[in-house]
């Protein structure tokens, strides 16, 4: 079809007083210059409808050299610095994945948005990502609001998003073909911490939560894994997002006098709220889960302060080189993010830019969005001794729960 096409732009060229003279190859005899226009019009036809099917297979944010990725995530505001070692620990990856010359011959770009912990900036983010920015997938979003309100946002424009940092169980249940989780749900961090304090006779239980997805969620699964112990809270007081306004919810969990609090909170908040809690006379065992970032709760508070709370963890110990994922994670840090500490934040962002860039990987050089969905959907995959497995029915990747606690000079153990 090619070569007809360029025969007859020769004989266009060859154009003489209104006449075609025929001379290619031995052809003999005139066309006229209505029947040379229809036939180049429908041969220039015949080549697009030849090469538009390609054109039209790519989806948007696929160059011959460029993968184009999107995320949303707080990187200013009372909660910007989990999001800033999220991105720091996703773009150390990105950078190390580039240098040994990326995915299939193409580069990764990550587009990270601010979107400071709100609902309505992560919807806004997320329109401006998939609808002016064209990336091709997002991945690394945080928190279990902003999150759920996106989530019509994505799906609605069949773009995958591959890790939330968020454990509710309203996003995981239904499954949704375009949501991956790559970290454990609350449930299963809040069956694990009132399991080990049962165990320890610690029946007498209070729950201290952000009045919003992530709060709620953990406190459903607190009552839950206490009704299998035939237990209930003794007591329950909330907090705004976004809020340091604890005073409340200090006053209904000491009238109950817990032997432990958990805490389904963020660092400020659970600051001031152990802080006045302790003004008060009352020394519980207080326990909290993984999106408290240990590392950060301990900058805030102290080690002397922080000491013997206890944390849930989703992620591997981020400083246990021994284990090959978090021995090139450190390397990875080293090299592209120089002076960074290691946490539980940043490793985690490190293992969600290693997983999309496996799941791209085998999805192969001719990338699309829905191959990308079926080909998460369809292995398993091994971080280096962080295991994670989807499937059509199931996309919560892992159950891995570590319980650590704070131990007296700031060092988390576990």
């Amino acid at each position: 079809m090619a070569r007809r096409f360029m025969e007859t732009l020769f004989f266009l060229l060859s154009y003489t007083r209104g006449r075609f003279a025929l001379h290619y190859k031995g052809i003999k005899g005139t066309m006229s210059i209505h029947s040379i226009k229809s036939r180049l019009a429908a041969l220039g036809t015949g080549l697009l409808l030849t090469v538009m099917p390609a054109a039209q297979a790519a989806d948007p944010g696929i160059t011959d050299t460029t993968i184009t990725l999107g995320m949303s995530a707080p990187l200013s505001g009372p909660s910007g610095i989990y999001g800033k070692e999220l991105k720091e620990g996703a773009l150390a990856y990105f950078n190390q994945l580039n240098a040994n010359g990326g995915i299939n011959g193409r580069k990764v770009e990550l587009i990270a948005l601010d979107d400071s912990y709100e609902t309505e900036k992560t919807v806004a983010n997320t329109r401006k990502l998939i609808h002016e920015d064209k990336v091709f997938a997002l991945m690394a979003y945080y928190g279990s609001s902003p999150t759920t309100e996106a989530m019509k946002v994505f799906s609605e424009a069949k773009v995958p998003l591959v890790g939330t940092i968020s454990g509710a169980g309203s996003l995981r249940t239904p499954v949704n073909r375009y949501m991956f989780h790559l970290r454990a749900s609350y449930a299963d961090e809040t069956e694990a911490i009132v399991n080990h304090m049962v165990g320890l006779g610690i029946t007498q239980i209070a729950v201290f939560y952000q009045n919003d997805g992530f709060g709620k969620s953990g406190l459903e699964g607190v009552v839950a894994a206490l009704a299998r112990h035939k237990l209930k809270p003794v007591a329950a007081g909330s907090v705004e997002r976004n809020s340091l306004d604890v005073s409340t919810a200090v006053s209904q969990i000491a009238k109950a006098n817990p032997q432990a609090v958990i805490m389904v909170t963020l660092y400020k908040p659970t600051t001031v709220f152990a802080r006045q809690l302790r003004a008060m006379g009352q020394m519980p065992q207080l326990t909290t889960l993984s999106p408290i970032g240990a590392d950060v709760l301990i900058t805030e508070m102290g080690p002397k302060e922080a000491h013997g709370i206890g944390i849930s963890q989703v992620m591997p110990y981020p400083w246990n080189d021994t284990i090959p994922l978090v021995r090139e994670y450190q390397k990875a840090l080293q090299a592209y993010a120089k002076g960074s500490k290691y946490g539980y934040y940043g490793i985690e962002g490190y293992i969600n830019a290693r997983l999309v860039a496996e799941a791209l990987k085998r999805t192969g050089k001719d990338l699309t969005r829905e191959r990308l969905v079926n080909t998460l959907e369809n292995g398993a995959f091994d971080m280096g001794g962080y295991k994670l497995n989807y499937s059509s029915t199931s996309h919560n990747g892992s159950r891995f729960v570590d319980l650590t606690v704070i131990g007296r000079e700031g060092k988390i153990l576990h």
